[in-house]
């Protein structure tokens, strides 16, 4: 665990926080205003919790090399969690003209 610094530690741990929150934060809203559009932001936003998990146990473990592969499924869940933060946004749009064509 001595690879990263205490503030580098800090700063790891509590953006996964952050990142929880803001699920939950954005899933609670689409609840609120009944808008279910804002679920699929909440969902989108998974895959980038998962890349971030990925970084902070990689660098628990030292950066081994054993633990290498979880860099290609960080590398992985970055693209997927991009993709599917896209699709999140445009439900969201999609959501807003169809509320506009009304």
């Amino acid at each position: 665990m001595h690879t990263l610094s205490i503030p580098t530690w800090i700063v790891h741990v509590s953006s996964v926080i952050e990142w929880i929150a803001a699920i939950w934060f954005i899933w609670r809203y689409g609840e609120v205003t009944g808008d279910r559009s804002w679920y699929w932001l909440a969902y989108g936003m998974l895959p980038a919790l998962i890349s971030a998990m990925c970084a902070c146990t990689w660098h628990l473990f030292d950066n081994a090399e054993s633990w290498e592969w979880l860099v290609t499924i960080q590398a992985l869940t970055t693209v997927i969690g991009n993709i599917t933060l896209c699709i999140g946004a445009w439900k969201i749009w999609q959501s807003t003209q169809k509320k506009i064509e009304n």
